[in-house]
């Protein structure tokens, strides 16, 4: 396996993830004025098989000549069980390696699949003159077999950059009552998807991964997207696809943390640093007004800070260090 000349930012913002179908030159110039933190360039189920052999360089295209300015780049590739994979990867990563950043490789089921991607990545990449081990990988979960291997998974490869739940397969892999993509399935009062989330998450935060929530496919039902982005988004994951323009915001929204959690976050910060100094008396906890901070509080504090800072968010009040 390969590792980065340079070190490799694996902890991309992706609060929103931005689906596009890689055969659609309108929605391909369109996506690049969307406030989406990722974009993804499908080669996979947005393109028709009959399709897919001019989508990779249509992909190509505007990857070289478009303004992807702030956005984390990817090409969702399809999966290792068809014929098209590896075309896919070559002609991607050879016509436009030094403007991706990941490859998405869905329906994973085993580690040997993401390894079996790193070294072919790793070959273009000695063969091109490109940095090795740039290129990350997106790991996206669709089956049972998926699930129970996504520890391994996840460990597979340096790449490996996040782990993503892709409901709609899953969901009919597992023969589970539901048509509405995302939605619980009737007559089970609980949530259907709270096992599958956990594991997924469990699995990402073990190995310094970011864990991604799958599409909600009723794209004009706004405050459908808002309630399952919610549950995502309470449980600790990093951001959720979106299939359509008016699904962006409302991601953005829910998976950056409030003004006033982020600005509590960094007084946290800033107060622990003090009170843990020699001027602050080389405390291990201490008040901040009705709150007692301790290093717990500070690593719960640095959780909300990033993923302000990620979000460029900007703070509204300071830390004043208190009289004596």
């Amino acid at each position: 396996m390969s590792t980065p000349v340079h070190p490799v930012n694996r902890l991309r913002p992706r609060r929103s993830c931005l689906a596009v179908p890689g055969s659609n030159p309108r929605f391909l110039e369109k996506a690049q004025g969307l406030p989406a933190d990722q974009v993804f360039l499908d080669l996979e189920d947005a393109c028709a098989p009959l399709a897919k052999p001019g989508a990779r360089h249509t992909i190509v295209k505007f990857l070289n000549e478009g303004d992807w300015t702030g956005k984390t780049r990817v090409v969702r590739v399809n999966d290792w069980t068809t014929e098209w994979t590896y075309r896919d990867v070559v002609t991607v990563v050879e016509g436009a390696g030094q403007n991706l950043d990941c490859i998405m490789l869905p329906k994973v089921q085993s580690a040997e699949q993401v390894v079996a991607l790193d070294l072919l990545l790793t070959q273009i990449e000695k063969t091109m003159g490109f940095e090795p081990g740039k290129i990350g990988i997106e790991a996206q979960i669709e089956n049972a077999q998926g699930l129970n291997n996504v520890n391994a998974i996840a460990q597979a490869s340096p790449r490996v950059e996040t782990i993503i739940f892709g409901p709609a397969d899953f969901m009919a892999s597992i023969n589970m009552k539901s048509l509405v993509v995302g939605e619980q399935p009737p007559g089970y009062p609980a949530d259907a998807y709270h096992y599958i989330l956990m594991k997924i998450l469990m699995a990402a935060r073990a190995n310094n991964l970011q864990a991604i929530d799958g599409p909600y496919l009723q794209i004009r039902n706004v405050e459908g997207y808002r309630a399952v982005a919610q549950r995502a988004a309470a449980l600790g994951f990093d951001g959720k696809w979106v299939l359509h323009p008016g699904q962006v915001d409302a991601s953005n929204e829910i998976f950056s943390p409030s003004q006033e959690d982020y600005d509590h976050a960094e007084l946290i910060l800033d107060a622990y640093d003090y009170y843990t100094s020699e001027a602050g008396g080389k405390k291990g906890s201490a008040m901040l007004g009705d709150e007692m901070i301790d290093e717990a509080s500070r690593k719960m504090a640095l959780v909300i800070s990033g993923k302000g800072r990620a979000a460029g968010m900007k703070r509204t009040s300071t830390f004043e260090i208190p009289e004596a």
